[in-house]
């Protein structure tokens, strides 16, 4: 039985609580009964549970059908004839309403300059980008890829590339020219929204110019949008389009496109353990649903909400504050730069400042304040929940959280899902009792289970696979112009079930635990990323034969890269090698993926297909058992994997035996 699942319930809902909860207003107003009940029916009557949660949202044209599975559970068919617009359920709906004139944005600089937008003003600039947009050609369906820093135009950017019905594609502003061009490849995206750059840590970092040396590589790209963000020189060519300029003179009352309302909105790359990224696709109906499930009934989110979440735009984090709290019609910190610069508790510093109420963290940013300046004496006492999502939780760092941030108040609501659940899978909730690290069960709806590789539930206290037995309304819809990878990547390993590739463990009292990846994909900060990826800049360099990148655990983020590679005949292994192999991964895909060790060996382990064996790899750096290792073909590999470990320090010759 896992450790984490012998922990005893520490927090339970009181009164008011319950009775202020946006769960409770619903269930009175669908006549359910309790909680449990609606567990219950959500998972046995998917069309009266899909039913009522698209109820949430606004339509143009109403559906006739939420629901048509006839294609099969992989492919269901949602609201199948009504038509509507994210853009309409994350600003239009505030019209006539208080929400419309109070805080949207409330944008940070790193240098503590606050720029503040309302509902009406984000809907006025996403108005004038929209006309901007459509005068340079833009047509619904194209894909407009958003590299952008955290600002206010960059959530003008996602909402004004979805009113006019094109599919918005958020990179990561970390990301380096191979990782973007990878995407903008993959998407045929015929336009970037950028900036010359940004401030980061006290530094100015060039962007726009990573942006003019992928679109080299990619000929679909017809426009580059840049806005002046640092007052920067860059270079402006015929591709180049200056955002303030476009803007100038557009309407600032554009109306929303109408849209079939499966029409793709958001596509978001994630990485698998071997071949190209994946582009998750969500759509306007479908994302708009979940997150009114997710953020308005399971994290308890309201209009009078403060919410800070320190995440990059180019994670899913970013979308669901552009759609997601701006659709409940809440007011959100929008911080360019790290939550411990330029003071080592910014983070702290800014939810006393805008008296926030809401805290999205992940376990690696609690780790680093842990390890580092704590809360400082900044008055924290307005939040009263706290989200938690991107890995799993240690005991210390949840017990740290909730005893300081929360100040054993209020609850942690942890959450897991992902890019292409557009949400979570399982979650807590305010009207749910809480343990350390747990979560208090599925999502409503999601069709959860935890399973053996034969799709049997494992039962309470034995770890499996967490699946979905059943479509949702956030779910992607396949991967971009990729079935069959669709149906390979998550419906074809476990029989009748979507495989999520996560760990978990379900314990007696019905809370459940989340225990890690079970496949080789990195989780670098909660960042999901493809270990092919890696090896490919190591590769590319011309110096590497054959590489493995692994993930290996980290007291600070979770999970740090490290990688063990095979030497081309005619390069000398040594410091220098290892310092230009581990920039060439900081270049194509930024600093947070500098490898924590780079080894040389002779060769890799590989099955009898020929496919290395990181799992095999990550255990004898770590010192960890084998497993099986019926599939190896070379197992000489592992002793020189193991050789490589004990001269550079990383295990001693008595771990490398054991």
């Amino acid at each position: 039985m896992n450790e984490l699942s012998r922990q005893s319930i520490v927090w339970e809902p009181d009164a008011d609580i319950i009775a202020q909860s946006n769960l409770t207003a619903f269930m009175a107003e669908h006549n359910i009964p309790d909680y449990e009940t609606l567990m219950q029916r959500a998972e046995e009557d998917l069309e009266w549970w899909w039913g009522i949660i698209a109820d949430r949202i606004e339509f143009m044209k109403p559906y006739e059908k939420i629901l048509d599975t006839s294609r099969g559970v992989e492919f269901p068919d949602w609201f199948v004839g009504g038509t509507t617009n994210i853009v309409e359920n994350s600003l239009d709906r505030h019209r006539d309403t208080d929400i419309w004139t109070s805080p949207a944005i409330l944008g940070e600089s790193e240098a503590g300059e606050t720029r503040i937008w309302t509902y009406e003003k984000l809907s006025a600039e996403v108005s004038r980008l929209a006309a901007g947009l459509k005068s340079l050609g833009v047509k619904p369906g194209e894909v407009v890829a958003i590299y952008m820093p955290n600002v206010n135009e960059a959530v003008a950017g996602f909402l004004a590339i979805t009113k006019i019905g094109a599919v918005a594609m958020p990179l990561f502003s970390g990301f380096g020219v191979d990782a973007i061009v990878a995407r903008l490849k993959a998407s045929g995206a015929v336009a970037v929204l950028t900036v010359d750059g940004t401030t980061r840590r006290g530094q100015t970092a060039p962007m726009k110019q990573f942006v003019d040396a992928a679109v080299l590589q990619a000929p679909d790209i017809r426009h580059i949008i840049c806005l002046m963000n640092e007052g920067l020189q860059v270079t402006m060519g015929e591709k180049d389009v200056d955002w303030a300029g476009l803007c100038k003179d557009k309407p600032d009352n554009m109306p929303n496109l109408e849209l079939p309302a499966e029409a793709p909105a958001l596509l978001v790359f994630t990485s698998g353990t071997s071949g190209l990224p994946k582009g998750t696709v969500h759509t306007h109906g479908g994302f708009a649903a979940k997150l009114s499930l997710d953020l308005g009934l399971m994290m308890d989110m309201k209009p009078s909400d403060r919410i800070i979440w320190f995440s990059d735009m180019g994670w899913l984090v970013g979308p669901i504050l552009a759609f997601g709290a701006t659709l409940i019609g809440a007011s959100f910190v929008l911080a360019d730069g790290a939550p411990d610069y330029p003071n080592s508790t910014r983070m702290w510093s800014l939810v006393e400042k805008h008296r926030a109420t809401f805290l999205g963290v992940a376990p690696t940013l609690i780790r680093g304040f842990m390890h580092g300046a704590g809360l400082g004496d900044n008055d924290i006492s307005s939040i009263r929940i706290c989200v938690s999502t991107g890995e799993p939780w240690t005991p210390d760092a949840w017990w740290w959280t909730f005893k300081n941030a929360l100040q054993s108040k209020g609850p942690i609501i942890n959450y897991t899902g992902g890019t292409e659940i557009g949400g979570g899978i399982l979650s807590g909730s305010v009207l749910r009792p809480m343990k350390c690290c747990a979560f208090s069960g599925p999502v409503p709806g999601m069709g959860a289970d935890i399973v053996d590789m034969d799709g049997n539930p494992v039962g309470p206290n034995n770890v499996g696979e967490l699946v979905l037995r059943k479509p949702s309304i956030g779910l992607s819809r396949s991967l971009w112009n990729d079935d069959e990878r669709f149906l390979d990547s998550y419906w074809r390993d476990i029989p009748g079930c979507w495989r999520q590739g996560d760990l978990a463990i379900q314990d007696d009292e019905g809370f459940w635990f989340v225990l890690g990846r079970s496949d080789d994909t990195l989780k670098i900060a909660g960042k999901r990323t493809g270990p092919s990826e890696i090896e490919a800049l190591l590769t590319e360099t011309g110096k590497v034969l054959e590489a493995a990148a692994i993930g290996i655990p980290d007291e600070i983020k979770g999970e740090s890269v490290a990688c063990v590679v095979v030497l081309n005949k005619d390069v000398e292994p040594g410091a220098a090698i290892e310092k230009e192999l581990s920039d060439a991964v900081i270049a194509g895909l930024g600093y947070p993926y500098r490898p924590k060790f780079i080894l040389t060996v002779a060769a890799l382990p590989k099955t009898r297909n020929m496919k290395v064996m990181r799992r095999l790899v990550r255990a004898v750096c770590l010192g960890k058992p084998l497993g099986d290792t019926s599939s190896l073909v070379n197992s000489e590999a592992l002793e020189s994997v193991s050789q490589a470990a004990v001269e550079s320090g990383l295990l001693t010759k008595a771990d490398a035996d054991s």
